[in-house]
C-alpha cells in the first residue's frame, strides 16, 4: 500500500437562488407595429358608412394607442366610446368589430366585453 492520501474531488454545492421570472416585454417596434396595424372589419366599415360616422386620422391613432394600452392590461374585447361613435374592438386582433353612432349607443347593452375605453376629445 502506498502511504499517500488520495483526495476525492467533489463539486461544491451551488448556492440556491430564486429564479426571477422574466415578464414578457414588448419592444418599441412591436408596440409601434400594433398601433400602425389597426384593422377595421368589413362589418364595421359597412356600419361606419351606413351611419355616416367619420373619424379623423388622429382619433384613429389615439384609439389604436389606447387599444394597445388596454391589451397590455389584459383586456381582450373592449368598448371604445368617443364623441362621434361607440366601437366594439378586439384588442387581441387589434380590430374594430362593429360601430354605431354615439346617440344610438345610449340605448344599447354591450355584452362580451371586459373593458371600456372612453376618449373625450
Amino acid at each position: 500500500m502506498e502511504p499517500r492520501i488520495h483526495q476525492m474531488h467533489q463539486p461544491l454545492p451551488l448556492p440556491k437562488t430564486k429564479k426571477v421570472q422574466d415578464q414578457p416585454t414588448q419592444s418599441f417596434r412591436d408596440v409601434f407595429q400594433d398601433t400602425k396595424s389597426l384593422q377595421v372589419s368589413k362589418h364595421a366599415q359597412q356600419r361606419l358608412q351606413e351611419r355616416n360616422i367619420s373619424i379623423d386620422d388622429s382619433k384613429w391613432q389615439m384609439i389604436s394607442h389606447k387599444m394597445t394600452e388596454a391589451k397590455s392590461k389584459g383586456i381582450t374585447d373592449s368598448l371604445v366610446v368617443t364623441n362621434e361613435a361607440a366601437l366594439v374592438v378586439s384588442t387581441k386582433n387589434h380590430t374594430v368589430v362593429t360601430a354605431m353612432g354615439r346617440e344610438e349607443s345610449s340605448s344599447h347593452i354591450f355584452t362580451n366585453i371586459n373593458g371600456t375605453i372612453i376618449i373625450d376629445e
